[in-house]
């Protein structure tokens, strides 16, 4: 039984019964949608079709990152009950979670001086930032203690492949990602850009594809050109997916007839509210264990 409690931020855009079953504890991001206050709660607040429904129909989007109170507010139970804490966040690339997280860690430092807050930035995200949490449930199971499952979540994190597109740049071009001249192309060319996750964390363009059908072979010949030890790989797969559900079971379709040995088949998810409000419907994301990221 380890002594410590393995944390995340609900941003790992799995399921809360998932995580229950880990023993994997979490923080709620936050999210405004057209002027009301939400909690990116896995769904419970505003389902996935509720919230792009609303999102299509014009209601302004805005998400927050987790304060330095609330993660408080999180880790004190934990502290209480006599636990040290591995926190792990989503990709400082991304959000400003991570910073929060270690100012509450040292802001906790003097009122429970025999406890200890490791935070380490994820450099993942969406369902990516959940199967390395997964992975780390693992590693805590098998028996690894803190600062040792700290340093392989460190060594290890940029070995976690994202690669995805959408096939709907609307929202990409809102929140700059895209620019407008671009997403006006890409709306008359179909293209669906393929997109990854860097080394530092942050989301960038890796190349436009046309059409839909192309992109998902493009993220399936990323996993045969990543993927530990290739067609042999036998780990997980996540997929999530932002209202598309058939493309993403296309992609996974593809995936299990390749490689046969995936731990548990594709499991897909859908992406939560935060991920959610920057790309809108239409966006499947692929993730893997394989080699260090490309870029």
């Amino acid at each position: 039984m380890s002594d410590y409690v393995l944390s995340c931020c609900s941003t790992v855009d799995l399921t809360p019964d998932l995580l229950a079953s880990r023993n994997v504890p979490c923080v709620f991001f936050n999210y405004e949608l057209d002027g009301e206050q939400c909690r990116d709660d896995f769904g419970k607040t505003n389902s996935p079709a509720e919230l792009y429904a609303k999102m299509l129909a014009g209601a302004p989007a805005r998400t927050s990152q987790v304060s330095v109170g609330e993660y408080e507010e999180h880790f004190k139970p934990i502290l209480d009950e006599g636990h040290d804490i591995l926190h792990v966040t989503l990709s400082s690339g991304i959000s400003g979670s991570y910073q929060s997280a270690l100012n509450a860690a040292a802001d906790l430092k003097d009122q429970y001086p025999d406890r200890r807050i490791v935070v380490v930035d994820s450099l993942c995200a969406s369902a990516g930032y959940g199967l390395f949490v997964d992975r780390l449930a693992d590693k805590r199971d098998e028996g690894m203690g803190l600062d040792e499952l700290a340093a392989w979540a460190e060594a290890n994190r940029l070995r976690l492949q994202h690669w995805f597109f959408s096939t709907d740049l609307t929202f990409f071009v809102r929140g700059g990602r895209v620019s407008k001249a671009a997403g006006a192309v890409g709306g008359l060319l179909n293209i669906c850009p393929l997109l990854t996750v860097t080394r530092e964390g942050k989301l960038d363009t890796f190349e436009k594809i046309r059409t839909k059908k192309k992109a998902i072979r493009a993220a399936l010949a990323k996993m045969h050109e990543y993927a530990r030890d290739r067609e042999g790989y036998d780990g997980k797969v996540f997929i999530s997916n932002s209202e598309c559900m058939d493309d993403a079971r296309a992609l996974a379709d593809l995936i299990e007839a390749d490689f046969a040995k995936v731990d548990g088949g594709v499991q897909i998810f859908d992406i939560g509210a935060t991920i959610g409000c920057h790309t809108g419907p239409g966006t499947v994301a692929l993730f893997f264990w394989g080699d260090e990221r490309p870029m």
